[in-house]
């Protein structure tokens, strides 16, 4: 008898996270992958898109509710808010929708991916214990991603089915249109700083120049979710994941500005909300001059986050041997992860 194929249904598919595990599932083979997003997706061999809105109980059931040969979901939306207090309601809820719609269909179903975050150490509120790791103690809620957790943890109980739950730190990688994508915002900030013949210059205070942190490639992020999804070892447990080296912005931004040709200068506070925020028509104008893509300025404006990442003047790291003791070994230098995403995005005509 055949043996039964995964069906993997990616929740956020045109977030960072979510293309970056369809890439990979689509070169691993074996799988038939669902992605879920409000934007939908061009169907392709063995992946097909829905779009629906999830904090709608009603469109999620009508749309998911016949999702029963699904093996696997992979859950990475997530619903921008500007206070804790705001997130956790919405989040919490696309996510009950999801399994509530899914789960009772599916009776295959063998495990739950979680995408989490360094916010469950309070890294949004200020700084925190580092290297964080997994075992350390939540903070004064509210937390979403806590909230998440437990309810996955409460609904697994007496079920067939898995849960795991990651930790990354910023993500880097390729996505358009999303709130938070760092690499990106850095490379468009680059290429509008060369077009007006201005060095690249830190845009947050020096002390954040200084500390020390470690970011999280998308591609290996890719890796962990399906590792902790198929391996029984990390059944029910929560990883931290990032590329397994640290760096200063003091040492890698003159490299990086070597990645685009240019000279540095030194750090100077900037609120990239503000100062970027007049900056459509000069995009408009690099678009028709280099024969970019046609990207609007709106999908590659994640100033938001891209402010808080580099306003942050405490260290920002965690500790990944749990992941490492489990059995995940993969790991990147985060200079060469910089510089191949931004070769990527050349090759995709994102930025000259």
């Amino acid at each position: 008898m055949q043996a039964r194929k995964n069906v993997a249904l990616v929740v956020g598919a045109q977030g960072i996270a979510g293309l970056s595990l369809i890439d990979h599932l689509e070169k691993l083979g074996g799988w038939e992958v669902i992605g879920l997003s409000r934007r939908g997706g061009e169907a392709r061999e063995h992946v097909r898109f829905i779009s629906v809105d999830l904090l709608d109980k009603a469109d999620s059931h009508r749309k998911l509710g016949e999702l029963s040969h699904v093996t696997h979901i992979f859950y990475a939306a997530y619903q921008d808010r500007p206070t804790p207090v705001e997130l956790v309601a919405p989040n919490l809820a696309m996510l009950v929708n999801v399994v509530d719609a899914v789960e009772p269909v599916a009776k295959g179903l063998q495990h739950i991916n979680l995408m989490q975050g360094y916010k469950v150490y309070g890294a949004h509120l200020g700084p925190f214990k580092t290297p964080a790791r997994e075992t350390d103690a939540h903070h004064m809620p509210p937390e979403f991603n806590v909230e998440q957790q437990d309810f996955l943890e409460r609904r697994q109980q007496g079920k067939a089915w898995t849960w795991s739950a990651l930790r990354p730190s910023v993500v880097v990688g390729y996505a358009m249109g999303t709130p938070m994508n760092a690499g990106l915002a850095i490379a468009v900030y680059a290429s509008m700083s060369k077009e007006l013949g201005l060095p690249l210059r830190f845009p947050g205070p020096p002390a954040a120049y200084d500390i020390l942190l470690d970011v999280t490639d998308a591609r290996l992020l890719g890796h962990a979710m399906l590792w902790a999804a198929t391996d029984p070892k990390a059944a029910n447990q929560a990883f931290n994941i990032n590329n397994g080296d640290q760096f200063r912005w003091s040492e890698l931004w003159p490299k990086i500005a070597r990645m685009f040709e240019m000279e540095v200068a030194p750090p100077l506070p900037l609120s990239l909300v503000d100062v970027m925020s007049d900056k459509g028509p000069l995009w408009d104008a690099m678009v028709a001059k280099h024969g970019l893509a046609r990207n609007s300025y709106a999908d590659v404006s994640p100033w938001r986050h891209a402010h808080g990442v580099f306003s942050t003047t405490f260290d920002f790291l965690a500790d990944t041997s749990k992941a490492r003791r489990f059995g995940f070994q993969e790991h990147i230098e985060s200079e060469v992860m910089f510089r191949e995403l931004f070769a990527d995005l050349r090759r995709r005509k994102v930025i000259p």
